[in-house]
């Protein structure tokens, strides 16, 4: 692998928090991928919303198909760009393992009730959760909890953290991953940048979820093709295909428009970053982290995605349909919690002490939390009905 000094090379990791011998034939990072790969935390994601709710159709994309598309794209960019293929793909795989069932709806209904049991919670965050799994709530090797990942892709999971939050990890982990978070550098005083490799995937995070809410979007009937013209990045491309292929309509005209954006996207992303080395020359990894992000789009194209950003949560992800759904997927979580913390017996015990394994000390609220983040859309529909009685989605589970 021919990577460039800014580059994180495998043999120089910070390593992980419980020491292992190298693997024979696999570098640091892509055992790391593999440990995700064969998580459970993973396969759940197949079962946990993106926007639409996991029962309303088989073919939109789940919280699972989303993360493979982050990952393709990362690595595209990575290869090009001479990044660490095998970190960035780890990251991108790993990135929603915390993610609540019901997609977003999910999460600000489970942050809320923690909130509303004690004001000075720290509340729930996807990002801290997702450290939480592969740092502890996965249960499989005999000598640690957790999948005992490297510094470089904790660090890159954990893409957004509160101080607080950042201040507990810290005093847990000095100079760790929510190191980044409380250290300031320059003279305007920014927080401190992650490797490359995770800032590349936290941009092919928004790349590949703009692009499949579209198409998740129009396949659904709230979005139309003549709807989109009005957005500039659709339009372009739409009018581009039309030119190209005469008289295209319907579906394929959909796909070769989302198509051409996704390569005109990671074009961009590639001479933009390009530009920004160069003109920065960071030396190494550490270099890096003092300079501004360096994996960006041209300010062009960061306007454009912008915008199509604001159009799809406008007209989809607060159009009343969604809403509706979304809205009664959040009051399974607000009865779920309710439901566990008045009665903790009422949790699937042998899975309880699986997600909190029974060497930590963690509050009630905290493993209620948990257990609910870790299940699927259709177990929380299920567990929903057994303890209430009705169904909130009749037919879904």
């Amino acid at each position: 692998m021919n990577l460039k000094p800014y580059a994180c090379d495998p043999a120089l990791s910070r390593g992980r928090r419980y020491f292992e011998l190298p693997a024979p034939t696999r570098s640091a990072f892509q055992r790391d991928r593999d440990r995700i790969v064969h998580s459970t935390a993973f396969r759940r994601l197949v079962y946990k919303t993106q926007v639409f709710l996991n029962h309303e159709g088989d073919l939109f994309r789940t919280r699972l198909t989303h993360s493979l598309e982050v990952a393709q794209l990362a690595r595209s960019i990575a290869r090009t760009l001479q990044l660490n293929e095998d970190l960035v793909e780890a990251i991108a795989l790993a990135h929603d393992l915390g993610h609540t069932p019901f997609g977003h709806a999910g999460q600000d209904a489970l942050n809320a009730c923690l909130k509303a049991r004690d004001l000075s919670s720290a509340g729930f965050e996807h990002n801290l959760q997702s450290l939480r799994v592969v740092d502890g709530l996965e249960q499989r090797y005999p000598a640690f909890d957790g999948l005992n990942l490297t510094f470089e892709t904790r660090e890159g999971i954990l893409k957004h953290c509160s101080r607080r939050n950042a201040r507990q990890i810290e005093a847990r982990e000095p100079r760790g991953v929510a190191q980044r978070f409380l250290d300031q550098s320059g003279v305007s005083q920014p927080l401190l940048q992650p490797s490359l490799e995770a800032q590349l995937a936290n941009l092919a995070d928004e790349i590949a979820y703009n692009a499949h809410d579209l198409d998740d979007g129009v396949r659904s009937g709230l979005l139309s093709l003549d709807q989109l013209q009005d957005v500039a990045l659709f339009k372009t491309y739409s009018q581009q295909a039309l030119h190209q292929h005469a008289g295209l309509k319907g579906r394929r005209l959909l796909f070769e428009t989302i198509r051409l954006m996704l390569s005109a996207q990671v074009y961009d992303v590639i001479a933009a970053s390009q530009k920004a080395l160069v003109s920065h020359e960071p030396a190494d990894v550490e270099a890096v982290r003092r300079l501004p992000g360096l994996i960006t789009f041209s300010p062009t194209m960061a306007s454009q995605s912008a915008a199509l950003k604001q159009f799809l949560s406008r007209h989809l992800y607060r159009h009343p349909q969604v809403r509706q759904k979304t809205e009664a997927a959040g009051q399974v979580i607000h009865d779920l919690f309710a439901a566990y913390i008045a009665d903790p017996e009422k949790m699937n015990q042998d899975l309880v002490e699986q997600q909190a394994g029974q060497t930590r000390q963690i509050s009630p609220d905290r493993a209620v939390a948990d257990y609910i983040a870790g299940m699927t859309d259709r177990f929380a529909l299920k567990e929903h009905e057994r303890l209430m009685g009705r169904s909130i989605f009749p037919g879904a589970s």
